[in-house]
């Protein structure tokens, strides 16, 4: 009787857990079916206001997105996340800084394979609207096989002083 015990205990968790695996799958906005494999890049057309240019670069394999990076770099080609100066001025104000946010907004991309699921880190809001343009940007080449850089516009309403 407690071999039929542990089976049944087995069986009932086998159908609680099952479900969710497929209502995950099915609830997926990015069809990795259709991802090429390959690394694709999207960044801003120009530099913001403040000298940065942000950039979202992916690796795709088997059709999965499998490495996320989310940066900016200025002319000089110095990234944004490595400036400790800048970071401890925003976490003062923001209560969030480059090397925070970006790694959240990269890693839920990488978990979720979902731009849907992603939400934003609170003082990080442009930040947020600049990452889901490049990333759907850097999906839509993927889903091309493109892998030239997407260049994407820089909009008015979402450039300003603060991430």
């Amino acid at each position: 009787m407690k071999a039929f015990a542990g089976n049944r205990c087995f069986f009932l968790t086998g159908l609680i857990i099952l479900p969710l695996f497929f209502f995950n799958c099915e609830h997926n906005s990015i069809n990795t079916k259709t991802l090429s494999n390959g690394y694709y890049v999207a960044e801003m057309k120009d530099f913001d206001s403040m000298g940065w240019k942000e950039f979202v670069s992916i690796y795709v394999n088997n059709g999965h997105i499998v490495t996320v990076e989310y940066n900016a770099k200025n002319i000089s080609g110095f990234i944004k996340s490595w400036d400790p100066d800048y970071m401890r001025e925003m976490n003062t104000t923001n209560h969030t800084y480059p090397n925070q946010y970006k790694r959240e907004y990269a890693f839920a991309l990488l978990n979720f394979q979902d731009l849907n699921r992603i939400d934003v880190v609170s003082g990080a809001t442009n930040s947020y609207n600049t990452f889901i343009s490049l990333a759907n940007a850097v999906i839509e080449q993927a889903r091309n096989g493109n892998r030239q850089i997407a260049l994407v516009e820089l909009h008015p309403a979402k450039e300003s002083s603060s991430p």
